[in-house]
């Protein structure tokens, strides 16, 4: 090692040393600057709290000073309004007792008053007791004979008043009603028109030749025999040239012979087997046309969601007449006059619709099931679950439910308007004679009936009273109840018109 480089490593050695305690120098005195420094900060921030705490203090103390002086105000006001309610309630006690003062004199004064009238009572009362017994000495009756008097002249001038009363409100509901329903009902006739067929209990089928007639009776009768068993119909052979003859009172029957014979004709081929054959063909054939006339119904009078067997039901209506009307065609004739009049009321076109189609519904069975076809009719629609509205409705249209809704009025109607077209229904003979003997026999019954007349061929009643003994106003009554007992004893199509006829006649003879 060279004497150079021991110099450079001494120098570097004293350089390094020199530099160590430079910089400790120096981090001392910095240290020592910043802790005089920090000493002073420390002073300033202790004398600026100490001026903060003395300024909070005051603040707080202002603060203390302010809120009693507002506490104090607060008190002095509430005594001040405590001292004024006070005042108030002494006065209104003073003001209650002198009211209560003034109560008991005056209810002295009602005692006083009431012993007084007492008094009074005990001495009227003696008046009336001896004015009442000098009364009945002088008239001779006693005081309940005179009430029975006097009510009996009330009762009557009542009941004279009250007849006037109720026929002017009568005639004036008449007026209104017959007016508006007067429109109504011919708007929907108007508007409304169906066929009429009249329906007939026999079926004649033409034949090519009179030669055919002995091929339908067959050997000793035995083709005959086989018809009639299958269809339940009778079949006449006369002498009318080229026809024979269907008779039957089941229509639906008579369609299937009708339909079977037929084709037997054309087919010409006629024996017992055969004939068994085409009868089964046309009984599939009815039944197709029996739902499809009710399809057509429910189609035409735009009424749906109809159970299927209610349709098959309708369909067999088609072969259904009463009084020679076909019963299909009247009852959607009533099922478009109860939608028209439902319109013009603002009710529920749907259900008068649907209770009108299927009003006469028990007709379909009648001939198989016993009772009437009105009770048929509604344990069918209960049967398939129809609204309660069109069962009342099917109940009522003859009378035998009061009509409770609307709906039922609508079809009761529209059913007598149906069947009092002209040409829509024929009666026999016999019970139009019965109809009127048992009209007049009804008139005849009141007291005070001289006698009476049917006209307009049962759809008038004119009864002729004894003046004498029935009055204007009983003659309004009796009106009423004639009308009343037709209704429940009598069925007749449409509607029957009641008139009373009251005449007084004077007569003397100049001599």
């Amino acid at each position: 090692m060279g004497l150079d480089t021991i110099i450079i490593i001494i120098s570097a050695l004293v350089a390094f040393v020199l530099g160590y305690f430079l910089r400790k120098y120096l981090a001392e005195a910095k240290i020592i600057s910043a802790e005089a420094e920090a000493k002073k900060i420390i002073e300033e921030a202790d004398k600026e709290a100490e001026a903060k705490k003395r300024e909070a203090l005051l603040e707080a103390k202002e603060e203390v000073l302010k809120l009693r002086n507002e506490v104090e105000k607060e008190n002095r006001e509430r005594r001040s309004e405590l001292q004024r309610l006070d005042r108030r309630l002494v006065q209104k006690e003073e003001n209650l007792d002198r009211k209560i003062d003034s109560i008991e004199k005056k209810e002295e004064d009602l005692n006083k008053k009431d012993l007084e009238i007492e008094a009074v009572k005990t001495k009227l009362s003696d008046i009336y007791n001896r004015q009442l017994v000098e009364l009945e000495r002088i008239s001779g009756l006693t005081s309940e004979d005179a009430k029975q008097i006097l009510l009996a002249g009330i009762e009557k001038e009542i009941q004279h008043e009250a007849a006037i009363m109720i026929k002017d409100i009568e005639n004036k509901a008449k007026e209104e009603g017959e007016k508006h329903a007067r429109n109504i009902i011919s708007l929907a006739i108007q508007r409304c028109a169906a066929d009429h067929v009249a329906e007939a209990t026999v079926a004649v089928i033409p034949l090519p030749s009179d030669e055919m007639k002995g091929r339908i009776i067959g050997r000793e009768g035995r083709n005959i025999r086989a018809f009639e068993t299958l269809t339940g119909i009778d079949l006449i052979i006369d002498d009318t040239p080229e026809a024979v003859i269907l008779s039957g009172f089941d229509p639906i029957r008579r369609e299937v012979a009708r339909i079977a014979l037929e084709r037997l004709i054309v087919d010409g081929r006629i024996h017992p087997a055969r004939i068994e054959e085409m009868v089964e063909k046309a009984q599939k054939d009815v039944n197709t046309q029996i739902r499809e006339a009710g399809e057509q119904a429910s189609f035409e009078t735009d009424v749906h969601g109809l159970h299927p067997e209610i349709i098959t039901l309708l369909g067999r209506l088609k072969f259904r007449t009463s009084y020679g009307q076909n019963v299909l065609k009247h009852s959607i004739e009533v099922a478009h006059l109860s939608g028209l009049m439902a319109a013009e009321l603002g009710v529920d076109i749907q259900v008068a619709k649907r209770a009108g189609l299927l009003h006469d519904l028990g007709k379909s069975v009648d001939h198989e099931v016993e009772g009437p076809h009105v009770t048929i009719g509604v344990d069918l629609a209960k049967k398939y679950r129809e609204s309660n509205e069109v069962i009342h409705a099917i109940a009522a249209h003859h009378g035998d439910e009061e009509p409770k809704t609307i709906i039922a009025v609508l079809v009761q109607a529209a059913d007598a308007i149906s069947a009092a077209r002209p040409g829509a229904r024929r009666e026999t003979l016999e019970s139009y004679i019965k109809r009127l003997t048992k009209l007049e026999e009804i008139a005849n019954s009141f007291e005070g009936v001289e006698k009476s007349f049917a006209i307009q061929a049962g759809r008038e009643v004119r009864i002729m009273v004894k003046p004498d003994k029935i009055d204007d106003l009983a003659a309004v009554r009796l009106v009423r109840e004639v009308a009343k007992r037709i209704e429940n004893e009598l069925d007749y199509p449409g509607q029957i018109k009641v008139v009373i006829i009251r005449e007084t006649r004077v007569v003397e003879y100049a001599k």
